[in-house]
């Protein structure tokens, strides 16, 4: 007589461990990936009480200029100078039928350098220009206070 092997019995729980580990591993991996995603230079917005939207400054093809603190200045995630910034834009806007410019500017950037690269991009032709901020968070159902100006 052959020996014959039997099959184990069935279980009726769910093993999850498996699936909880492979969960925790994408979760780190996309924790990873997110932020090297992001679409241009990363800055601290200003923030605003009544923001509008601008959903199109998302777009892979959006034209995204960048201020930051040190009055550094960013087409995408490459650094230009101010004096590039009127030939590289309308470079980039000339073949678009919709010729908008987003400009994020660190909230702590000297208001002068974002005129003078509002001042170049309108040098370059672009029919809109739109300003991104962030919406101020609320605390308690009421907006924060915003501190006043030193010496006013």
């Amino acid at each position: 007589m052959a020996y014959k092997p039997k099959a184990p019995e069935l279980m009726p729980d769910i093993n999850v461990v498996p699936m909880a580990d492979i969960m925790l591993v994408l979760l780190i991996i996309f924790m990873v990936i997110t932020p090297m995603m992001q679409k241009g230079f990363s800055v601290d917005l200003a923030q605003t009480n009544n923001p509008r939207e601008m959903p199109d400054a998302d777009k892979e093809d959006a034209v995204l200029l960048a201020v930051t603190r040190d009055a550094r200045i960013y087409l995408g995630s490459q650094q230009i100078p101010q004096e590039q910034i009127t030939e590289k834009v309308r470079e980039m806007i000339q073949p678009r039928l919709d010729k908008t410019v987003y400009i994020k500017s660190d909230a702590r950037a000297k208001y002068g350098s974002v005129v003078k690269v509002v001042d170049e991009v309108r040098a370059a032709g672009v029919d809109q220009i739109g300003l991104l901020t962030e919406k101020q968070q609320q605390a308690g159902g009421r907006a924060l206070p915003v501190p006043a100006p030193p010496g006013g």
